[in-house]
């Protein structure tokens, strides 16, 4: 703990004046007086490694930040075979304060252009001045901002340090104005560059830009590249389950409380959505699907063949489910005659006949959950959430536990302890390579014409495998409950050793 004297207390509260004594401290929305709470304002910009102003902050996966220079060396680590990508084999353990602690990959950090571009206004409003040598004056020249902060700069206050102040003494408004010149400069930053307006939630991606969390989210259903830079992004499904940027809410909340609380406001008085109106996607009880695979379809009944139709001349999407082969249905309903995870489809052409039967060619768009359901004319019609895969780390974390990696425990996995990830790909790529060789009924060169060559991609090979084997839906259900890569290759591995005891194919 410090005190005030030799930070620069000033004059006494018995040695102000009577006008000194009777100004009354502007009041600062949300509790932050610039005057009062000098000390943890400054905070905001310190690194909380080596308590210097943040210098290139870099956005770590867990939300925290920490200044390029102050991030471990990186080291290769063990245990990740999958992705076999070369920029995610580095990694280091979270230096931030705090309780994360976590292995990162090198790849899903990157400079934050926001948090850079404040620190800057920070440093420009509050490091401005020619500070004199007697630190006793300081805070009576300066204000209590700018004594703190230059004391951050020249290495003399630590991040965790607390500063005791003379809680008589009141400022003379230098405070106020400089806190009011950081907002101007600085809040124009903080504007997302989707919605144009303040940061809510912000999120920052690994290309180092900060997006309101909903609207990377919409823009990441129609494209995977970020909207700044161009650079690929991952699925919107992993946004929930990010991290929101710890630092740049923080400041949020201390130059902009009013603008960030009408956000809030206008969120949450958007109009309600009609319960009925969400019950928007047609659902196909009938077969299995997979994502990215192709699905031929005869359509036939009456019911799909209006359900057909009607997506056709419009989003030519549809779902695809199985029939309920369980005793319980979705969710906890018992008795639905479907299944509770499916696959979305989209129409690539349609051949109807004079009857109105139809042959259509679908593909695989996503997988999907029923969250609720009903009917429509006869046909099945359900409310969705999308389903995509565990994010990279997500994943990578799950292969480091199953080889019992950084976890201090021994293997508690199912899946085949010992085994990598990309071993398990091998696997079921030799194993379809040979199948073609020898040219075996399911590998076919119809089948192949029908559903392509095999997929060199680990996250696709299941689906192909599940597509062209003579499976039943139960097993191939399991890849479609399945959001691990890791899980979907060692089922499928699974399946290979049962063929290759029966060699039915000899």
């Amino acid at each position: 703990m410090t005190s005030a004297e030799g930070v620069g207390a000033g004059q006494s509260a018995s040695e102000t004046s009577g006008s000194q004594q009777q100004q009354q401290r502007q009041p600062c929305p949300n509790g932050f007086d610039p005057f009062r709470d000098a000390r943890e304002i400054v905070r905001l910009v310190q690194c909380s490694i080596c308590s210097l102003p943040l210098r290139h902050p870099m956005a770590l996966p867990c939300g925290n930040i920490a200044c390029r220079g102050c991030l471990p060396e990186a080291y290769v680590r063990r245990g990740v075979s999958y992705p076999d990508l070369p920029e995610r084999k580095l990694g280091f353990i979270c230096p931030a304060v705090g309780d994360c602690r976590k292995e990162h990959a090198l790849a899903d950090c990157g400079v934050d252009v926001t948090l850079a571009k404040v620190v800057e206004h920070f440093n420009s409003v509050l490091a401005s001045g020619k500070m004199g040598s007697d630190d006793s004056s300081q805070e009576k020249r300066f204000g209590r901002l700018r004594s703190l902060y230059v004391l951050a700069k020249d290495g003399r206050l630590a991040y965790d340090e607390e500063i005791e102040f003379d809680e008589e003494k009141e400022g003379d408004g230098t405070d106020h104005q400089l806190l009011a010149a950081i907002k101007e400069a600085a809040c124009s930053e903080m504007e997302c560059q989707v919605c144009y307006a303040l940061l809510v939630d912000p999120v920052t991606t690994q290309c180092g830009h900060t997006f309101c969390r909903q609207c990377i989210q919409k823009v990441l259903a129609h494209s995977l590249h970020c909207p700044s830079c161009r650079t690929k992004l991952q699925l919107p499904s992993h946004i929930p389950a990010k991290s929101s940027n710890k630092r740049l809410t923080e400041i949020l909340v201390v130059l902009c409380p009013g603008e960030l609380a009408d956000r809030a406001t206008s969120n949450t008085t958007a109009e309600p959505q009609d319960e009925a109106d969400d019950l928007t996607t047609p659902i196909f009880v009938c077969a299995s699907s997979f994502p990215s695979m192709p699905t031929p379809l005869f359509i036939f009944e009456a019911r799909y063949r209006l359900m057909i139709q009607r997506a056709w001349e419009g989003d030519k999407l549809f779902g695809m489910v199985l029939p309920n082969f369980v005793s319980n249905g979705v969710g906890d309903a018992e008795g639905t005659p479907f299944m509770e995870y499916g696959t979305m489809l989209q129409i690539e052409s349609i051949q109807v006949y004079a009857d109105g039967r139809s042959h259509i060619w679908t593909v695989g768009v996503s997988k999907f959950k029923i969250r609720k359901w009903g009917y429509r004319d006869d046909y099945l019609i359900a409310k969705v959430e999308r389903v995509d895969d565990f994010p990279l780390a997500d994943e990578e974390a799950f292969e480091q536990s199953c080889l019992g990696v950084n976890l201090g425990h021994p293997h508690s996995s199912p899946l085949a302890p010992g085994q990598t990830t990309m071993d398990a790909f091998r696997i079921c790529a030799d194993f379809c390579d040979r199948m073609i060789s020898i040219n075996s009924p399911w590998a076919s060169p119809n089948v192949l014409l029908t559903f392509g060559l095999r997929p060199e991609d680990p996250t696709l090979l299941p689906y192909w495998v599940a597509s062209i084997l003579p499976i039943v839906d139960q097993e191939k259900y399991r890849l479609i409950c399945s959001q691990s890569v890791r899980e979907r290759l060692f089922i499928t591995v699974q399946w290979i050793n049962n063929i290759e005891r029966i060699r039915w194919w000899v």
